[in-house]
This record gives structure tokens, C-alpha cells and sequence, in this order.
């Protein structure tokens, strides 16, 4: 048996899961660890092969705009895990939402009968293979051995200020975990580049394993009692929302899709490229995490759904106050006011996407199912059957269509999560999927130190005189 497999199974013999997915033996079928092992030689081979056939391939120029605009567009980065196409939306290694939503296992166990479980889209990241409800489970009970936190971690966020905001306490969480990362010990000890992705992989685990609880103690800690209660026999996302204080089916269905729809998005965006960017140093991945975390933490990436509820509960106020019907015809006479006056409908428009975000469009799906009366959920509807057609006469917006951004906070608001505040952890809990799948194959197919050549606009008058 592997190194990689020996360590797994001791670390999970240390601890006694009270889980009932400790019913499954793990044995019995082919493990995580297992599948990417066979996998990693197979991908390192395909990868030099490509190199040192088509290294000198051009596959893209850059112009001065890109240059200048933040590097939009170029096709300069290796990402394993998904794919973002302007007209069909994010792909999860080759899976639309839909296809995940019905291959994905769920928590009845029944195919297409729920939401995916984060753990079985997890193993689609990490491993390209839709993965069985008893592999689903036996990584569902391999996070829960390894969700213990060092001793030192709650005691630091219960010390820090209420008023601190829950995204800062979140990175300090998380990097004050990293010691007990096994990658940054290994490192220290010498072991060869070749074992990297193995290290790194027992730091994902156990990265992914205690985000939700320093989220769910930063919660209760700002706006509760600071109590966290955790009920192992549930998989990672009811566990999360146990923690969380709520204790409701539906919003455990709601809570799944949320995490699964926000894990990964390619590697451009702003915190996945800044946790391989970080992660490129040979940083850990509890550091490289951490970066990704405080790049979701601004206002032009993890906010917006904050934002975008903000305005449409605005919205909302404004015609109560009028005495106004939520309409095709208000939304209308509203939207065009808004544009008029040189301000942007929030929610609206995506840096890639051209059509209907596939994120908001399963949000809106799971809104028809779950909370079909619900006042703000009619209002977001009413809008989305009007906006696209407003936007496109007047012209201006690249993509008239809503992004994800639109629906997330009304569907949270709907059960009671009021604090939107706090909306970016569960942003950031979920996004640890996507950007450390991708870090495990950064360091099982050695890619190098990131180091993009930088210009100057002198250089750059240079080349337009020429």
C-alpha cells in the first residue's frame, strides 16, 4: 500500500467517528487517495508530453487593452477542474449544473432526488470521475475525522472584536490552523518534489474539514451566543448548518446547492487565482487558502451579492412607500429611472458570461420549488422576466442577463439568514473546494513558480511607434 494510503488510514484510526457514515468501510471501494494516485503518473506524462511537443505553440496574443485591464481574457493559465464558457456557463470537468445535479449523489442516496452533496462534487473536482453515493460517504467521513481544530483556534476567535468583520476573522481562523499543516512540515523535512501533491493533499482535507467550523464560530460568535453544535451523522453541508444554528431539511437542500454552485468558476477569478498564485511559492495550502480568502473578501468579487439584496429590499421599500404593485410595468418605469440617471442595475452582467448565468438559473429553479410565494423571490422573478429585454434597448451592457449574484441573498434572507454581511464566508467556505482541487494537481503536475512578465507604458508607447 501507498505512503499516501498508510497515512489516511492511520489518521482516520486516531479518531472515533460518530458519524454513521463510519458504517461504511472505506475498504471496500476505491478511496480518494487511491483514484488520484493511479491518476497523477498518467496526467505528469500527458503534461511534459505536451510540452516539449507544442511548447512553442501560439495559442493567443495580447493587446494593449488586456494588458492594461487586467490581463482580461488571456489564455495563459493551466485549470484542471473547470471551465467557463461565455454561452453555457461554468462546466465542472466537463459537467454543466444540470448534468451535476442529476449524475451528482445526494443525501437520500437517490440520484437527481435533491441536491448534489458537496463531498461527491469535491471528488468530481479533485478527480475528474463521477464518484458513488459509498465513495461520497466515505469522504463525507473523512472530513468529519479530520474537522477537529487545534486547540488554540477557538480560543483565538472568540477573542477577537465583534464588530471585526467576518471575512477577516475568517483568514485569521484559517491561518492560525496552519500549524498543523503536514505540507509545510514535510517541506521543512526535505521530501522530494515528487511527493509534494501528497502533503498537499492531506492539508486540503483537512482545510476543507474545519472551514465550517471557524465560520460557523465566527457566526455565532458576532451574532449569537457563540455556541457551535456539530451533528456528525449528517453530511458536510447539514453538519455546517447544524453549526450554523439552523436545523431545517429545506435549508439544508439550499445550503448544498449554494456550496456546490459557488466552488469553482476557472482559474481567472480573483481568489482561485490568487490561492495558485500564493500556492506557486510552494506555500501551504492553509497560506495559499487564505490568500484566495482575503482576494474574496473586496468589493468587486465577494460582495455583490450583499449589494445586489441590499438594493432589490431598497426596491421593495420604495414601492410600499408609493403604494406601487411589483409589475412588469413598475419594474420597467423603475429600471429605466435607474439607467437614466447613469447608475447600473446590480446583479446584472458577468465578466465572461453572454447569456443567463446556469447559477442563478438552478437558484431560480430551487425558489419555484421551495418558496414559490416568497415576496422578494416574486420581485427578483418579475425582474428577470423584464431586465434583459431593458438592458439590450438601452444598449450599454455587454450582458443584459442576471449572474449569480442576483438570487443567492433572497434565497439566504427567505430562512432567516439575515446577517449579509457574513454572506462571503459561506462564499469563501465553499470556494476552498475549487481553488484546492486545483492545488493538488499544481503541485502533483509540478507547475512552476507563477511569474508573468511586466511592462512598462513607456515599453508599451514603444511598441505602438514601431
Amino acid at each position: 500500500m501507498n505512503r499516501m494510503i498508510s497515512k489516511s488510514a492511520s489518521a482516520l484510526s486516531r479518531k472515533t467517528l460518530t458519524s454513521s457514515f463510519a458504517k461504511t468501510s472505506v475498504r471496500s471501494i476505491t478511496t480518494l487517495q487511491e483514484t488520484l494516485a493511479a491518476q497523477v503518473p498518467e496526467k505528469q506524462a500527458k503534461l511534459t508530453q505536451l510540452k516539449k511537443e507544442h511548447g512553442s505553440h501560439v495559442i493567443g496574443n495580447v493587446t494593449i487593452d488586456q494588458c492594461i485591464g487586467g490581463a482580461r481574457s488571456v489564455k495563459c493559465m493551466l485549470w484542471e477542474t473547470s471551465n467557463l464558457d461565455a454561452e453555457e456557463g461554468i462546466r465542472f470537468r466537463g459537467l454543466t449544473i444540470p448534468e451535476c445535479q442529476a449524475v451528482l449523489p445526494t443525501y437520500s442516496g437517490k440520484t437527481g432526488d435533491g441536491e448534489p452533496l458537496l463531498e461527491s462534487l469535491f471528488w468530481l473536482l479533485l478527480t475528474g470521475e463521477v464518484p458513488t453515493k459509498e465513495q461520497a460517504d466515505s469522504l463525507t467521513a473523512e472530513l468529519h475525522a479530520r474537522s477537529t481544530l487545534p486547540a488554540h483556534v477557538v480560543p483565538l476567535l472568540n477573542s477577537l472584536p465583534k464588530q471585526m468583520h467576518p471575512m477577516t476573522q475568517l483568514s485569521i481562523g484559517l491561518m492560525a490552523a496552519q500549524t498543523e499543516s503536514k505540507f509545510s512540515k514535510a517541506y521543512a523535512d526535505g521530501v522530494p518534489k515528487k511527493e509534494y501533491h501528497l502533503h498537499a493533499l492531506e492539508d486540503i482535507l483537512s482545510v476543507v474539514a474545519q472551514l465550517p467550523e471557524i465560520a460557523a464560530t465566527i457566526y455565532r460568535n458576532v451574532y449569537f451566543d457563540g455556541k457551535v453544535n456539530k451533528d456528525l451523522s449528517l453530511d458536510y453541508s447539514g453538519n455546517f448548518c447544524r453549526m450554523l444554528g439552523y436545523d431545517d431539511p429545506s435549508f439544508d437542500e439550499l445550503m448544498r446547492l449554494y456550496l456546490c454552485i459557488h466552488t469553482d468558476h476557472e482559474g481567472g477569478n480573483a481568489s482561485a487565482h490568487a490561492t495558485h498564485l500564493v500556492g506557486s511559492t510552494l506555500s501551504d495550502p492553509y497560506l495559499s487558502y487564505s490568500g484566495g480568502l482575503n482576494a474574496l473578501a473586496g468589493p468587486l468579487h465577494g460582495l455583490a451579492n450583499q449589494e445586489v439584496l441590499k438594493w432589490i429590499q431598497e426596491l421593495k421599500s420604495k414601492f410600499d412607500a408609493e403604494g406601487k404593485e411589483v409589475n412588469a410595468e413598475s419594474i420597467t418605469e423603475f429600471a429605466w429611472e435607474t439607467l437614466k440617471a447613469g447608475k447600473v442595475i446590480p446583479g446584472y452582467g458577468h465578466a465572461v458570461l453572454r447569456k443567463t448565468d446556469p447559477r442563478y438559473t438552478c437558484q431560480r429553479e430551487f425558489a419555484l420549488k421551495h418558496i414559490p410565494d416568497d415576496p422578494l423571490f416574486k420581485l427578483v422573478d418579475t425582474i428577470y422576466q423584464v431586465m434583459p429585454g431593458i438592458l439590450k434597448e438601452h444598449g450599454k451592457v455587454a450582458n443584459p442577463y442576471p449572474n449569480v449574484d442576483s438570487h443567492s441573498g433572497v434565497l439566504l434572507w427567505h430562512y432567516g439568514f439575515t446577517q449579509y454581511q457574513y454572506y462571503t464566508v459561506l462564499f469563501g467556505v465553499s470556494r476552498a473546494v475549487g481553488a484546492l482541487s486545483q492545488l493538488y494537481w499544481d503541485r502533483a503536475l509540478g507547475l512552476p513558480l507563477e511569474r508573468p512578465k511586466s511592462v512598462t507604458p513607456e515599453w508599451l508607447w514603444s511598441q505602438v511607434q514601431k
